[in-house]
């Protein structure tokens, strides 16, 4: 059985830094992709990163590039998310989960949400002075 969890949120204040964890169990970071999302109130969920170990590469949302950093620790099976320099619009809760190999590879970003297969359950992020 597939399990993630995420972990980490909290309140920060505008310019800020978070470390967020996504625990998992039962997959092998070789046959999948650990992808992060995060969903606003009345917004759409949307990828923020995804990281391939078959492929060797991370993959970023425009609009935290250069500001966040995905990574992984295979003999922990976790993947973190470093987020640097966080905004207002950063706030949302915000879900780690699991796909196929290829995914974040060959799928545009938009379109991740769909074809995730396992998610774990968010963990709030509130970025507000």
């Amino acid at each position: 059985e597939v399990q993630l969890q995420a972990s980490g949120g909290g309140l920060v204040q505008p310019g800020g830094s978070l470390r967020l964890s996504c625990s998992t169990s039962g997959i092998s970071f070789d046959d999948y992709v650990i992808a992060w999302f995060r969903q606003a109130p009345g917004k759409e969920r949307e990828g923020v990163s995804c990281i391939s170990k078959t492929y060797g590469s991370s993959y970023y949302a425009d609009s935290i590039k250069g500001r966040f950093t995905i990574s992984s620790d295979v003999a922990k099976s976790t993947v973190y998310l470093q987020m640097n320099s966080l905004k207002p619009e950063d706030t949302a809760v915000y879900y780690c989960a699991s796909g196929s190999d290829n995914v974040c590879d060959s799928v545009p970003i938009v379109r991740w949400v769909q074809y995730m297969d396992d998610w774990g359950k968010g963990t709030l992020v509130t970025v507000s002075s």
